[in-house]
């Protein structure tokens, strides 16, 4: 006999199947025993951190005098976790071998380093948060000194919001005076520096008590510079004798304690930087003394459209001489790229 055959239906016959479903034992799932809520934790009791580097979705995490790992709690989604951010975290924060904090939370950040593929891709970049002031190292030679790349580090400075300083390496090996000449009309703070000589004292005024970022072309001495102030063993390249160019030494931005006060954030070398995600109004504090224009544009002009900028011209007055012209090329050579109207057209 058949498990069916004693099975009756609403007529007392005997059915093939009978009551089937009452033969068949549901499990409990135990994933569903609990009732969902919306209600995410406040992580009040969370414990406020200062990202020192990021490395393959694990973040170096400050905390105290310690720097701990953590990884980001899912609940954060798509959000970036950048060198530089102020967190907050729970888990085992204790710092111990083998422990693991999750970072839930991302202070409102106050400065942002970003850049794009090129001038006209608007997908930016982070590569640097809460930042005070940006390190622009550049040689006086080998490599030679580009001009045009320090103009976009210092759009990318102000439109993060953070104050540039110039700062010249192997002043060795060439005078770095005639590269200063195109950056006369900028109210830029300057510190040079010899192979031989690091000028401790002065880096010191400029780095204390404040987070700097630094940036740099392959190849200038920036990793060298960094490890002179911090005690760090970053490695150091060469510059390559054929092409000129120097090897990326750096594949990731890590904040360096500074031997004297202050931190510094060495970033990754670049041959290019673009500005794709600028807005063009910033371009122009990068090339004249006063972030404003001599006239302000009308009510209902766009910025864009204004004309009497100071560089252009202090460059028509002669005022800049042939240096002047040169950085009046650079400045409508950024704004062409990034399909911005050049405001010293009529």
């Amino acid at each position: 006999m058949s498990w069916w055959d004693d099975a009756e239906g609403d007529d007392g016959e005997d059915e093939p199947y009978g009551d089937y479903e009452s033969r068949v034992r549901i499990r409990p799932n135990p994933k569903g025993n609990r009732p969902r809520t919306k209600v995410r934790p406040t992580h009040e009791d969370a414990t406020a951190g200062w990202v020192t580097n990021v490395d393959r979705g694990r973040f170096g995490v400050l905390v105290g005098d310690a720097v701990i790992t953590a990884t980001k709690a899912r609940e954060l989604g798509k959000k970036s976790v950048v060198t530089g951010d102020h967190v907050s975290l729970v888990g085992d924060t204790s710092g111990e071998p083998g422990s693991l904090a999750r970072i839930v939370k991302v202070a409102e950040r106050t400065t942002l380093l970003r850049r794009s593929a090129d001038d006209t891709d608007e997908v930016e970049r982070v590569i640097v948060a809460n930042a005070d002031q940006m390190l622009i190292v550049v040689a006086a030679a080998d490599p030679e000194p580009r001009t045009r790349l320090i103009d976009r580090y210092l759009v990318a400075a102000f439109d993060a919001g953070l104050d540039p300083v110039l700062c010249i390496t192997k002043t060795d090996l060439a005078d770095p005076a005639p590269f200063l000449e195109h950056f006369a009309c900028l109210s830029l703070r300057i510190v040079t520096s010899r192979s031989d000589d690091v000028p401790f004292a002065a880096l010191h005024d400029v780095l204390d008590e404040k987070v700097t970022v630094t940036v740099g072309h392959s190849g200038v001495g920036k990793s060298t510079l960094v490890n002179a102030i911090t005690g760090a063993t970053r490695a150091t390249g060469h510059v390559n004798a054929v092409t000129g160019r120097g090897r990326h030494t750096s594949s990731s931005s890590i904040a360096l304690r500074v031997r004297d006060g202050g931190w510094i954030i060495d970033t990754p070398g670049v041959r290019s930087f673009g500005l794709g995600h600028v807005d063009p109004a910033n371009v122009f504090r990068a090339f004249a003394a006063h972030a404003v224009p001599v006239r302000e544009p009308a009510d209902g002009i766009p910025l864009s459209q204004a004309h009497d900028w100071e560089i252009v011209d202090r460059v028509a007055d002669g005022e800049l001489g042939p240096t002047g012209v040169e950085r009046l090329d650079s400045f409508r050579a950024l704004l062409t790229g990034m399909g911005a109207e050049d405001p010293g057209q009529e």
